[in-house]
């Protein structure tokens, strides 16, 4: 009798190449189209969005830092950055500034004589306050300017969102060396670079729909590459700063991406860069002139 064929030895399913693109794309479907109406809304429209986002970024980061916003100190966190927000939107930019540094720096000094408790971290808590305030003031600073506000906050959020959906294609399409298993194991050298062309081929996009008549290229490509970068920074810092409190995401809020913190971790690292770069043209100037 001839013995039947062995089964064949199974292979196991390859993993997906895209296993969250899905919930990415959802999400992100709504969340553009909120972001880019406030912006071609006006300066008060756009205030309120970011009243919204850093009350929600604070309660995020005071939750990672071990905190809690319904009490102190972990409720001067939102309140801080809600006060310098107020005082952004009244172009008290100084007042603003102040406050948060001041603010930040008092927070630190509250909490370190007696210690955190466990789990807990009083200079992340201080840092928070600084970091995501400077964000909101710098991006109600950009969106307030009359002649150009409009054009460089588009400029600046289709440059960041470029840079994470360029590096994310990059990334799982080619795969490679690592730029850095020890922070963000799935993070590659390719997805760094398909992130930096891809911020800066949209920023040149942009900025010709904007005014193709005699377009600085150089300057258009050297903006778009520095925010591009910055913005991998953010995502990196971000990435480590989880990986610290040993957390996969700063929240649950956004199916697919975690934490606000988690979608605008590019953002909030570009956004102080920008608004200095407005400040140093002066009013009315586009960012790349």
């Amino acid at each position: 009798m001839v013995p039947a064929p062995a089964d064949p030895v199974a292979t196991p399913p390859r993993p997906a190449r895209w296993p969250d693109l899905r919930k990415r794309a959802l999400s992100a479907a709504l969340l553009i189209p909120a972001a880019i109406l406030c912006i071609w809304l006006g300066a008060e429209a756009w205030a309120a969005l970011m009243a919204a986002a850093v009350a929600l970024l604070a309660w995020e980061w005071v939750r990672l830092c071990g905190f809690s916003t319904r009490r102190l100190p972990g409720m001067f966190v939102p309140l801080g950055t809600l006060a310098a927000g107020m005082l952004a939107v009244e172009a008290a930019w100084l007042w603003a500034l102040g406050l948060l540094l001041a603010g930040s720096l008092g927070l630190w000094a509250i909490t370190r004589p007696a210690g955190p408790r466990p789990g807990q971290s009083g200079f992340w808590l201080a840092f928070g306050l600084l970091y995501i305030g400077l964000a909101g003031v710098a991006l109600i600073h950009l969106r307030g300017d009359a002649a150009a506000g409009r054009v460089n906050v588009l400029f600046l959020f289709l440059v960041v969102w470029a840079s994470d959906i360029g590096a994310y294609l990059a990334g799982r399409r080619f795969g490679g060396p690592k730029l850095a298993p020890g922070i963000s194991p799935n993070k590659t050298w390719s997805g760094a670079v398909g992130g930096l062309f891809s911020a800066m081929a949209v920023g040149l996009a942009a900025a010709a729909l904007v005014a193709p008549e005699a377009l600085p290229v150089g300057r258009v490509l050297l903006v778009a590459a520095v925010l591009g970068l910055l913005a991998q920074m953010g995502d990196l810092f971000e990435s480590w700063l989880k990986r610290h409190f040993h957390v996969k995401d700063s929240s649950a809020l956004i199916p697919g991406h975690g934490g606000l913190l988690d979608r605008l971790d590019g953002v909030l690292a570009a956004a102080p860069a920008a608004a200095l770069l407005g400040v140093l043209l002066g009013p009315g100037a586009v960012l790349w002139r």
